[in-house]
């Protein structure tokens, strides 16, 4: 009995001396954070995304404080308010950030793309790329399975008849959904670019046209339309400038595929 009397009092003994030595060696090697930081960090939203370029809200607000230079505006989830805000604790001018939307080069919806086989297994695109390059006839397109969906933070993105659509009004460019699709699909464009190609296929068009009913098939009629020089066919697929375009959507009116998108007409069509 008085062996575990005496093993207990070692052991609660053993705790409180472990306890003392953590408390003090906390305080001995405590590094006091810059209170610049602590204020930069304050009016970041947290949402460590990456979308600034950082590693997060800590890593982008460690390099404001240390370097003047970077700029403040780099936040898309904040904006411009979380910008204006930063720049007033650096006694700075906020420069305006463009406003960037992620876009999924596709328009693979069921109607437009066939089936190859009924894929059962793990509903990831990144596992269903693994098998045949995927279940669907075009071997570019979307495959649906949502791992764009499964990283977005914002409920911007989701998978609509077969193809992954864009909620631009929730979209904060974080670029999450890039990185993740395996067929690289989905790109960072300026909020203000209203028309969009959505096909990545670079087959030629006779095999492009074969596997998907609004695929390009590079035929140059864009080019030929649009008087800004503003879109080209690059590997067999129209690719549009935006630093070019203006956003006129004849390209879209004269392209035999409807393949090229004018969010401006639909907008207005839906009002």
């Amino acid at each position: 009995m008085n062996g575990i009397i005496i093993a207990t009092f070692f052991v609660l003994l053993t705790g409180l001396l472990a306890g003392v030595l953590l408390s003090a060696a906390s305080k001995i090697f405590y590094v006091k954070e810059d209170q610049l930081f602590l204020d930069l960090r304050e009016k970041l939203p947290g949402a460590n995304c990456g979308g600034c370029g950082y590693a997060g809200c800590d890593d982008y607000a460690h390099a404001i404080a240390e370097d003047k230079t970077v700029p403040c505006n780099k936040c898309s989830v904040g904006g411009p308010a979380v910008a204006k805000e930063l720049a007033g604790i650096l006694g700075t001018e906020a420069e305006e950030a463009e406003r960037r939307v992620s876009v999924v080069a596709c328009d693979g919806r069921k109607e437009n793309v066939g089936k190859l086989y009924e894929y059962e297994g793990i509903q990831s695109c990144k596992a269903a790329k693994t098998l045949y390059g995927g279940s669907f006839t075009c071997p570019y397109g979307c495959m649906g399975l949502g791992d764009c969906v499964s990283v977005c933070e914002f409920d911007a993105i989701h998978v609509e008849n077969g193809v992954a659509v864009v909620d631009r009004d929730k979209c904060t460019a974080c670029g999450k959904c890039v990185s993740v699709c395996p067929n690289h699909l989905i790109s960072l464009t300026s909020g203000k670019s209203l028309v969009n190609v959505l096909c990545s296929n670079k087959d030629f068009g006779k095999d492009a046209s074969s596997v998907c009913k609004v695929s390009c098939i590079g035929c140059g009629i864009c080019e030929k339309t649009c008087k800004f020089d503003a879109i080209h066919v690059v590997d067999n697929v129209a690719v549009i400038d935006y630093d070019k375009c203006v956003s006129c959507g004849a390209c879209a009116i004269k392209c035999p595929r409807h393949c090229i998108i004018n969010r401006r007409v639909k907008a207005t069509a839906s009002l």
